[in-house]
């Protein structure tokens, strides 16, 4: 799939196999252009019928291949038209949220596998992409969850995600939440995240006052991009549970074989 160069610019690492744009961020394990700067070109509202009938058009409902095959996303697939089209016939903004990225299978498949983390607690998925981390916590017993992510196709993919996995449509915020004041939740998730060093450094300060504002707990999930492993934070982290990563999902992020969850701890 050829989607725009603005995959490619985040795609430092070599394609994996055909296509160009969406293949090359996800052989290379990336996720994202920077958030809060996303190039749109194009914006549905996650509640318009006519997107709403684009996405289940142009998606493919699958479990398979991931750490969560408890969990049905709508996904772009090589089953998919678009994944083979050129980037200029994509018509929206990029599907970033048509993947599901390796830190987040790792946050879901704790939260599953852990349901006391979440019980009865607020959430916030921040970059929630597919909802997927989202949709575990809920799955959980999550009693409060936002879903945040600031491309409001996204939002309409959630709410999808959520249909198909039985549940009410989640709460979504489409805004940077890194610019607003910040509410007191007792979790905060966050996967494949620490992409870019600004925004890292952005995410890091915010964290932090998460954490001593309100005393909230923070799990990053990452499969060991540089960015995060070679960044000041992993001083204050401590590492929850690492996860082998099902092959096809090794295939598809070229490079990586591992997921792992982190407990951060400033």
């Amino acid at each position: 799939m050829a989607l725009s160069l603005g995959w490619r610019a985040f795609a430092p690492l070599p394609m994996s196999h055909c296509g160009v744009s969406l293949k090359a961020v996800r052989s290379s394990g990336l996720a994202l252009s920077p958030w809060g700067r996303c190039p749109w070109r194009g914006t549905g509202s996650f509640s318009d019928p006519e997107m709403k009938a684009f996405l289940e058009e142009n998606t493919e409902v699958t479990n398979r291949g991931s750490l969560t095959p408890e969990i049905q996303l709508r996904l772009l697939t090589p089953r998919c038209k678009f994944w083979w089209e050129r980037a200029d016939l994509w018509p929206h903004s990029d599907p970033y949220w048509a993947i599901y990225w390796p830190g987040g299978q790792a946050l879901s498949r704790y939260l599953l596998d852990n349901p006391d983390v979440v019980r009865g607690k607020s959430v916030l998925d921040l970059g929630s992409g597919c909802g997927a981390t989202a949709i575990a916590a809920k799955m959980s017993g999550a009693s409060r969850i936002l879903a945040n992510d600031i491309d409001p196709i996204a939002g309409m993919a959630i709410t999808l995600n959520c249909e198909l996995n039985q549940l009410n449509p989640l709460p979504i915020l489409t805004k940077n939440i890194l610019d607003l004041e910040q509410d007191k939740w007792d979790l905060v998730v966050l996967g494949d995240m620490f992409y870019d060093e600004d925004l890292a450094d952005g995410l890091h300060h915010w964290l932090k006052n998460c954490f001593w504002t309100h005393r909230t707990r923070v799990l990053i999930g990452d499969p060991g991009r540089p960015q995060f492993s070679g960044h000041s934070i992993q001083h204050q982290l401590r590492k929850v549970v690492e996860y082998s990563l099902p092959e096809p999902t090794r295939r598809e992020n070229n490079g990586l074989t591992t997921s792992t969850v982190w407990d951060f701890q400033p």
